[in-house]
C-alpha cells in the first residue's frame, strides 16, 4: 500500500512538472516559433478553438509567423483573437495571409515575462507540495485504520519528501534556465 502511494505521488508529480514544461515553453523568447500561437482560441462556428485547427500557421523567417486560414472568412476572426491575446503581438493581413511580426523584446517586457515565468515556476511547486500533502493524508489514513505501523508511515513520509525535494529542484533548475534563455538577447 505505501509503494503505491508513493508511486502515484511520483507520477502526479511528473505530471506537474510537465504541465510546467509546456506552460514555459509558451512564454516566447526573442525568436518566433509555430507553437507560440497553440494557446490562442479563435470562435469557429460558436466554439473556441485553436488557432492550428482552422488555419496553417508556418514560420516565414526567424522573427515572422505567417497564418493561412483554412476558409478565407476565418482570417478576420483569426487576426482579431491574435491581437486580444495578451501576447502582444500585432497580426497584419495581407490578403488571405495573416503575417505575425515578433516585436524585440525590451527589457521593461523580459522582466514582465520572468515574472510570468516565475509565477509559472510557483504554480508548479504548490501543485508538487499538494500531491506531497495528499500522499502523506494517505499514509496518515492508512495509520489511523491501522493497516501500516509508525514507522512504516515515518518512512513513507520521508520517501515522499525526498520525492518532493527532487521535483521542486527539477523546477528551480528549469525556471532558471529559462530566465537566462529570456534575459539573453
Amino acid at each position: 500500500m505505501i509503494n503505491e502511494i508513493q508511486k502515484t505521488a511520483e507520477d502526479k508529480m511528473k505530471k506537474s512538472l510537465e504541465v510546467l514544461r509546456e506552460n514555459l515553453s509558451k512564454v516566447r523568447t526573442g525568436r518566433a516559433h509555430t507553437g507560440f500561437l497553440d494557446q490562442v482560441e479563435v470562435d469557429y462556428y460558436g466554439s473556441p478553438v485553436p488557432v492550428s485547427q482552422v488555419a496553417s500557421v508556418t514560420l516565414l523567417d526567424a522573427r515572422t509567423i505567417s497564418v493561412k486560414p483554412y476558409e478565407s472568412k476565418m482570417a478576420g476572426a483569426i487576426e482579431k483573437a491574435i491581437r486580444d491575446s495578451n501576447l502582444g503581438l500585432n497580426p497584419a493581413s495581407m490578403g488571405d495571409l495573416i503575417r505575425v511580426p515578433m516585436p524585440m523584446l525590451t527589457e521593461e517586457r523580459r522582466k514582465d515575462l520572468i515574472k510570468v515565468v516565475r509565477g509559472e515556476a510557483e504554480e508548479g511547486r504548490v501543485a508538487v507540495r499538494n500531491v506531497r500533502r495528499d500522499g502523506n493524508n494517505d499514509l496518515k489514513r492508512l495509520l489511523k485504520d491501522k493497516d501500516i505501523s509508525e514507522d512504516d508511515a515515518r518512512r513513507g513520509e520521508e520517501t515522499i519528501q525526498k520525492l518532493t525535494d527532487k521535483y521542486i529542484a527539477e523546477i528551480d533548475k528549469m525556471l532558471s534556465a529559462k530566465e537566462e534563455d529570456l534575459m539573453a538577447i
